[in-house]
């Protein structure tokens, strides 16, 4: 089990720096899911980017494993508005179709568990 653990820590670690990368790659796609009641979308695009690639890094150090975890956490519980503003405003991104539209919203508490995981001390014995 503990190789299988390392392997997924590393998927989702990659997939954040991955997923951060486009906040800066492709900043036009999260620019337009921002809800409008939030200010300064282009800072807080920025900001989201640095800390998804950021901790998905730190997800990789043993060291941080831990720490980044929780900061994952943090994060994707920060930036559920936004999926559900997508929800509410489905042709902000016509392409995905209103079942994956649907399926992101409880794919943010697999992706939540799955770094609760991480937080959880090894024992090894």
């Amino acid at each position: 089990m503990a190789i299988v653990k390392t392997v997924l820590k590393f998927v989702l670690g990659l997939f954040f720096v991955g997923a951060g990368e486009m906040h800066f790659l492709r900043p036009e796609f999260y620019l337009k899911i921002m809800p409008p009641y939030l200010p300064w979308h282009w800072e807080l695009v920025f900001v989201s980017g640095v800390f998804e690639v950021a901790l998905g890094v730190l997800l990789l150090i043993p060291l941080t494993t831990r720490l980044a975890a929780w900061g994952l956490i943090a994060l994707l519980i920060a930036i559920f508005p936004a999926n559900i503003y997508v929800y509410q405003n489905q042709e902000l991104i016509p392409d995905f179709g209103p079942t994956m539209h649907l399926v992101r919203l409880p794919l943010q508490g697999v992706l939540i568990l799955w770094a609760w995981w991480y937080t959880r001390p090894d024992r090894r014995v």
